[in-house]
């Protein structure tokens, strides 16, 4: 099983200024960051499980392991255990989204099984941290809860025909000249393995760069929330609380310069046809905080509490609205703020036009003076 990046689905391809890092401070051990992007060794696989989990646009995926398909095949079965050695490469795949939904889509308790790792190491901490989130946050609206398991119980068969990988060191243990060959074929294909896996962004990835795209992990939570009883009451969750959704607010510093919703690698940042306001959908948003990484006055921001309301009636609201006219020099729609109805550009343009005018007038004047100079010199 190995490890595979999306590129053009990483948050971090869409701008050089995102601040993301989820992937590398969840596996510090086997992801680095090589010119903005993520990279990581091509035999990295299963230990670095836990950056597909914590990824906000699902850009990170193991080969013969969908956590999509994972879901269904959970739901369909009578097993309500989720474990490594059972149904799961790590509990790590597993995000605080997949976790809420399938709690919410079984009538049976689910267990999770954590006897297989150390309760001193990160991946613990990571794991048990998403548990207690999806705990918390199902805790607001129902009785619904995931329960742990840390005995090593569950007996799993062993495989009969099962062979350790061969290493670079194994071609060392066998001096025969009938295994040269195939030893050494071996070596080079682990040194190749071990080389750092570096992402480019060609004419393909841009162009895939600009679609926006919906997380699988988002359908499936907004799916079963539809199916949901409704609390009677909604409570509001602290903005910190929550990881994997958020709602904004715009201040009034906003130019309306258009990036953060050009940007939004979901659409949850949007505006009408002549840019005249900012729209927000909070399911949507998978608080990759690109949006606030990109806009320069800093005028989008985090509201400070998450209203539980939001996962059952999804509302778009207006963050900001702007007075959009045409501009008397270019005919162009712009964000008018007062004064000259003329757009920033043409402003720049004028300005840069009387600057070259002044100057021309400047150096005429220095060349006439010049030729006066040299005259009166002759005579």
């Amino acid at each position: 099983m190995s490890l595979h990046l999306e590129i053009a689905s990483c948050v971090r391809a869409k701008s050089k200024f995102s601040n993301c890092t989820k992937c590398v401070d969840a596996c510090p051990d086997s992801i680095t960051l090589v010119d903005n992007l993520p990279s990581f060794t091509k035999n990295t696989g299963v230990e670095a499980a836990a950056c597909v989990g914590v990824c906000p646009t699902e850009a990170f995926s193991l080969s013969d392991f969908s956590t999509t398909e994972f879901f269904f095949t959970f739901l369909d079965s009578k097993v309500r255990l989720i474990s490594p050695k059972l149904n799961v490469p790590c509990l790590s795949v597993l995000s605080v989204e997949h976790l809420i939904a399938l709690a919410l889509a079984c009538d049976d308790e689910i267990t999770l099984d954590m006897s297989s790792y150390d309760e001193e190491s990160i991946l613990y901490e990571q794991i048990e941290a998403r548990i207690e989130e999806a705990n918390f946050v199902l805790s607001s609206f129902s009785d619904k809860k995931l329960h742990t398991n840390m005995e090593a119980s569950i007996s799993v068969e062993a495989k009969t025909e099962e062979q350790e990988p061969t290493s670079r060191r194994s071609f060392l243990g066998n001096a025969s000249l009938k295994g040269v060959v195939k030893h050494k074929m071996t070596f080079d294909e682990a040194v190749e393995a071990d080389e750092l896996k570096t992402f480019a962004l060609d004419v393909e990835t841009i162009k895939k760069i600009k679609e926006k795209e919906l997380p699988d992990k988002r359908k499936i939570l907004f799916t079963i929330l539809k199916q949901a009883n409704v609390p009677h009451v909604f409570e509001v969750l602290a903005e910190e609380d929550v990881s994997f959704t958020s709602q904004k607010f715009v201040d009034e510093s906003c130019t309306n310069c258009q990036i953060c919703y050009r940007i939004c690698p979901t659409g949850a940042l949007s505006s009408d046809a002549k840019f005249s306001l900012i729209h927000f959908d909070s399911m949507l948003c998978v608080k990759c905080r690109l949006c606030h990484d990109v806009c320069e006055p800093k005028a989008i921001q985090l509201q400070p509490g998450y209203e539980i309301k939001e996962l059952f009636e999804p509302t778009q609201r207006t963050l900001a609205t702007f007075n959009i006219k045409r501009c008397n020099e270019c005919g162009n729609n712009f964000t008018y703020t007062g004064g000259e109805q003329t757009c920033p550009r043409c402003l720049v343009e004028e300005e840069e036009a009387i600057f070259l005018h002044d100057n021309a007038k400047k150096m005429k004047a220095q060349r006439e003076a010049k030729e006066e100079a040299d005259k009166e010199n002759e005579v």
